[in-house]
């Protein structure tokens, strides 16, 4: 969630927050062949809509405790970071579920609720996107030849 939302915090928010309302509907969720998914798809709804009142709440919560160290990224996790945040939504999903969660083309339909050709246009587009974004030289490819 981290690489779909742009924020640790919230992506730790939005992942609490599915893990919650799938607590309260376990009994008819684990009958499914994969709750995980369920839980997935409540956090990717969550993180669409921005959650803005759970993220309210959990302003003054956060101001209660100190959150935890986190040790800095290296400079091309920042960049990919940073390059995923600028693309939308509609890209940014399928990109960190495809190629970072390593699904299928047709489980992310199933899961994003799209067409498998939609689904793999997405990829298309967010791919070209993201290598027009990453072009320092950091992640080009050296040429040997």
């Amino acid at each position: 969630m981290l690489l779909v939302t742009g924020d640790l915090h919230e992506a730790e928010d939005v992942v609490q927050e599915a893990l919650a309302r799938a607590s309260t509907r376990w009994s008819t969720i684990r009958a499914s062949d994969v709750p995980e998914a369920w839980v997935r798809r409540v956090a990717l709804n969550l993180a669409a809509s921005g959650l803005r009142w759970w993220r309210r709440r959990l302003a003054v919560l956060a101001r209660l405790a100190r959150p935890p160290e986190i040790p800095p990224a290296s400079d091309e996790v920042l960049a990919l970071l940073e390059a995923l945040g600028r693309l939308p939504m509609s890209q940014r999903q399928p990109l960190v579920l495809h190629h970072l969660l390593q699904m299928p083309v047709e489980e992310v339909a199933r899961e994003l609720g799209l067409s498998a050709g939609s689904v793999k246009a997405r990829l298309f587009r967010g791919r070209r996107a993201l290598a027009a974004q990453l072009t320092e030289p950091a992640w080009e490819v050296p040429n040997h030849g």
